[in-house]
């Protein structure tokens, strides 16, 4: 899974620590997510898309076997 998450991060103009002290998680985690290590809890994702003002799709790509056919 590909994620948008650091380019929409460096959009505002915001670190991963002010994201991670936003979403109420640790740094650690933002970077996981940001490499694709990490699927969040659709909670998470949902938190992500609404700090980024986006869908969850817009935030986070779905490939290969992952995609429903």
């Amino acid at each position: 899974m590909k994620t948008l998450i650091k380019e929409k991060r460096k959009e505002l103009d915001i670190t991963q620590e002010e994201l991670s002290q936003k979403l109420k998680v640790s740094r650690q985690t933002i970077i996981s997510l940001e490499k694709g290590k990490y699927k969040p809890s659709l909670i998470l994702a949902h938190k992500l898309a609404q700090t980024f003002d986006c869908t969850i799709e817009e935030l986070f790509i779905f490939e290969g076997d992952e995609n429903i056919e």
